[in-house]
């Protein structure tokens, strides 16, 4: 094996394996919670309609540890950079399927990981208008600005990019930890006073709104995966890879759960899912307006932090599709002397930066997921059962209890929330699809590659 220092790595050299388990750990954390829960909250709060809206976080933590069920089965078995890339394509065969399930992935990661990246920056300029009020053109500069000194950030080699996400992640937990212990221990409004109304809700009426509540959760949830994206760079992969996971979904949840309750003790829920602000409201609530200030400018350090995280995962995408010959070559490229995919970074970050000046936050949570969820999600999980039928469990490192019930109970709950999306994102999502099939076929027709091989060659 070749030694990480080599003074002259190919420009498509293996990355080297520099990041441990509280790297890998620290970076999914820090990609979960970003702008996301402080904006959600108050939305989970009108949906549901009141303190049910707990039940949303909730199934938002099981879906997630059912769905790391299966990502740890592939992520253990198949370490490489680009995660649910090669998932696919090994799971419905190289040859075949799986060229169109993996490209139809990585078509939908050029537009789904800079949108990730824009609603990220947008949230962030939105929310910083606590500070400083601002005008819609004033937002968009400070959105796309994040955008590039992330950029910036990540220029480097992955081993000082650990190190970085480390202080990151303890912002994470300083913020979080600041708004659970201070609620917690300054409680205004008793949670008995505030949960005694959910037993008079009828399930009929709980489903309704939480299929809608839980797609705006989920969101909040996403990231867990992230070193799948970064299998290559992870030591001891078999292991850590799972265990990141689990530690990162567990972690998050009852860091979400605490969050939730240490607020509606000190602001009411009725007043609560009326907030735009509702961390800054909270803290002023406690502590007056300068404390308020400065938990703003935590909100928007994790916020930042997250989108580093998001920028490091996605652009390892196109790179390891590059490097296995069915993408563009040039996002093949490594840096000549940090060893990292320079060009899938530049790429996908302009993206990102242009789409922050376009878009509006709105519904671009609800479209993310919808974009994402039959590809990547219910299509992996279906790979991971093809995969079972024709290798032993030997190829396995790590084995899912009671398989395959998580694997069953992942697709039928995937398959609730894209219907919970609604039709226009249900829509705009297959037509993200279409167009990918479409690119495909373009693109193996000018090679002369599957479906359109020459029949002498079809068992070659």
């Amino acid at each position: 094996m070749a030694d990480s220092t080599s003074p002259e790595p190919s420009s498509s050299a293996p990355l080297p394996r520099r990041l441990n388990l509280l790297q890998g750990t620290a970076l999914n954390m820090i990609d979960m919670v970003g702008i996301g829960p402080f904006v959600v909250l108050p939305l989970v709060i009108k949906t549901m309609g009141g303190p049910q809206f707990i039940w949303a976080w909730v199934l938002g933590a099981v879906v997630s540890l059912v769905d790391a069920f299966v990502w740890s089965e592939l992520g253990a078995a198949f370490p490489q950079a680009g995660g649910s890339y090669n998932f696919l394509k090994i799971s419905y065969g190289e040859r075949r399927w799986g060229k169109l399930l993996s490209f139809l992935y990585v078509w939908q990661t050029l537009i789904q990981a800079p949108l990730v990246m824009a609603s990220g920056a947008i949230g962030f300029s939105q929310y910083a208008s606590y500070l400083m009020p601002m005008e819609d053109w004033q937002r968009r500069v400070v959105s796309g600005g994040v955008v590039l000194i992330i950029i910036g950030l990540l220029y480097r080699r992955i081993d000082s990019i650990g190190k970085i996400g480390l202080v990151m992640w303890g912002a994470v937990l300083l913020t979080l930890g600041w708004i659970i212990v201070g609620g917690l221990t300054n409680s205004r409004i008793p949670l008995s006073t505030t949960f005694e109304s959910i037993q008079s809700v009828s399930g009929s009426v709980l489903a309704a709104g939480l299929g809608q509540a839980s797609v705006k959760t989920i969101y909040c949830y996403l990231g867990y995966y992230n070193v799948c994206h970064l299998g290559g760079e992870i030591q001891r992969p078999t292991r850590n890879i799972p265990a990141s996971m689990f530690i990162s979904i567990i972690g998050i949840a009852a860091l979400y759960l605490l969050m939730n309750l240490s607020v509606i003790s000190v602001v009411p829920w009725q007043e609560a899912q009326e907030s735009d602000f509702i961390v800054s409201t909270f803290v002023e609530t406690l502590y007056g307006p300068d404390a308020a200030r400065l938990a703003t400018v935590l909100v928007l350090l994790v916020a930042f932090s997250s989108l580093f995280a998001v920028l490091l995962g996605y652009s390892r995408v196109p790179y390891a599709a590059a490097a296995d010959g069915q993408f563009f070559s040039i996002f093949a490229k490594l840096h000549p002397t940090r060893q990292f995919p320079y060009v899938s970074l530049l790429i996908l970050g302009g993206l990102g930066f242009v789409f922050s000046l376009l878009f509006r936050l709105g519904d671009v949570i609800t479209a993310i997921l919808a974009m994402r969820i039959m590809v990547q999600f219910v299509g992996q999980a279906i790979g991971l059962l093809l995969l079972h039928r024709r290798r032993s469990a030997a190829e396995f490192p790590f084995r899912m209890p009671f398989y395959p019930i998580p694997v069953l109970l992942a697709v039928g709950v995937w398959l609730f929330v894209f219907v919970s999306t609604g039709l226009p994102f249900i829509l705009s999502g297959l037509v993200v699809t279409v167009l990918g099939i479409g690119a495909f076929m373009l693109s193996a027709g000018v090679r002369r590659q599957w479906p359109f091989e020459a029949t002498s060659g079809a068992n070659s």
